[in-house]
């Protein structure tokens, strides 16, 4: 359909349109519209197939691959029609309805209109509709294109796993690290929290005006429609069929995804805020690309762009993700409408979030190591071998030997190898001891290496 993203109210479908376009099959209008209609025409299908008392659906069983070929792939004129009949519906899923029966009438196929949403309320619609877009924008886009952030840290974590860097804790100077290691931190978390979104079940509700298969027990109470529910939310659709429901899923499930979602958000924004403070101390500097502008007033600019507007978009969806998650269990008795226009949303946390994925693998495309500035960091800072000292110190029970390291690095002195050096040799131990502390520096008091965990 025709559309300007410089009219858009989003950003997410305004500006940053190329990055997010891939979602709207999934969350739009249109592809609300779409995943409803598949819904619609998957379960008529599995109707048929049950042969339900007295009713002969050879016709249609034959034209199932039409059909359901049809509901994957609708024309916009399908699409403008659903639109269409809303006007006078004033009911979106009513207007779906009708719509397939239009198609069920084009195809010869009119005797088996009234099997359209037979039984259904429109919740059982919308809480598979939703659900099963969400499963699949996830699986086909939004996942791997995360998973291509954690394979690219894990690139970096391993390239620079030999490169000591100045740790800093509240912002001073600490012992040593690896920058592979500090790098291959974000990963694991990532990687741990992939692993506990991909246990939480894509929940959905299919139960009736109520949940309790009051429309379809009355007209064919021979029938086991929990079983049929079953086979069909689990099986067909690849769902996760909540069994005990009011009129709508109770979206446990979804804000546990929400929540999921906020805390992998919040790993990337740790990360974007570690790399911009290493840009700031030049341990990174960037690839410069030509023709771009890093400040309006200062031509010598060259800003982390990339990892501020990752920070910015995540937050953006992290709040998104909160709301969906903390409204959306709440409903008042059977069923309130508050769900519905909340839900219209949920791809808007979902496109920040991919915003913001695109632009931090942009940023790290974009870093440039910069050995010299982390060298000459450790270099600056001798007195983080302290604590190496001391320990050794107190290894060979030697008296008091944090506070001697204390009274020698607390001082207004600049500490170097040569303070050391000379420090150690005032100490009353063996002389292999003596050597011992003497080799230790800031480049090689780095733990344990990653190959050895």
């Amino acid at each position: 359909m025709e559309f300007n993203p410089l009219t858009a109210i989003s950003p997410a479908d305004g500006r940053y349109h190329k990055a997010t376009q891939e979602l709207s099959g999934y969350f739009s209008e249109s592809g609300l519209i779409q995943y409803r209609i598949r819904v619609e025409i998957a379960y008529l299908i599995a109707l048929a197939e049950l042969s339900v008392p007295g009713v002969d659906f050879s016709a249609l069983l034959k034209n199932t691959d039409a059909l359901t070929q049809w509901s994957h792939k609708l024309s916009e004129s399908d699409i403008l029609r659903v639109k269409e009949i809303e006007k006078t519906t004033n009911h979106d899923v009513k207007a779906v309805e009708y719509v397939v029966k239009e198609k069920l009438d084009a195809m010869g196929l009119s005797a088996y209109r009234e099997w359209v949403h037979f039984g259904l309320t429109s919740q059982d619609v919308n809480n598979t509709a939703v659900p099963l877009s969400i499963k699949e924008a996830l699986e086909n886009n939004i996942l791997p294109q995360l998973q291509a952030v954690i394979n690219k840290l894990s690139e970096m974590a391993a390239a620079w796993q030999h490169i000591p860097m100045l740790a800093r804790t509240h912002g001073q100077p600490a012992s040593p690290t690896r920058l592979g290691k500090e790098i291959r931190v974000f990963a694991e978390r990532l990687q741990n929290q992939l692993a506990l979104l991909n246990t939480i079940p894509h929940a959905a509700k299919f139960g009736g005006a109520t949940g309790n298969f009051n429309a379809h027990h009355i007209a064919y109470p021979k029938v086991d429609w929990v079983a049929f529910a079953n086979g069909f939310v689990n099986n067909k659709l690849g769902l996760n069929r909540s069994q005990t429901t009011t009129q709508i899923e109770h979206y446990d499930h979804l804000a546990a995804q929400c929540d999921n979602f906020k805390r992998i958000n919040t790993i990337l924004i740790d990360f974007s805020r570690d790399i911009w403070t290493y840009i700031s101390m030049e341990y990174f500097r960037q690839k410069i690309k030509e023709g771009e502008v890093g400040s309006s007033a200062m031509p010598h600019k060259v800003n982390p762009i990339d990892f501020e507007n990752a920070e910015g978009n995540l937050g953006i969806a992290n709040a998104l993700f909160e709301h969906l998650a903390a409204k959306l269990p709440i409903s008042r008795l059977q069923r309130d409408l508050t769900d519905s226009t909340v839900l219209r949303n949920i791809g808007l946390p979902f496109a920040h979030t991919l915003i913001a994925i695109k632009s931090l693998m942009k940023g790290m495309d974009k870093l440039l190591l910069n050995e010299v500035a982390i060298q000459n960091d450790l270099e600056n800072n001798w007195a983080v071998v302290a604590e190496a000292i001391q320990t050794i110190l107190r290894r060979e029970n030697y008296p008091n030997p944090y506070e001697a390291l204390k009274e020698l690095t607390r001082t207004n002195e600049k500490m170097n190898r040569d303070s050391f050096a000379r420090f150690i040799d005032t100490l009353d131990v063996s002389d292999s001891v003596k050597h011992e502390l003497k080799s230790i520096s800031p480049f090689n008091y780095t733990g344990i290496s990653e190959g050895s965990r």
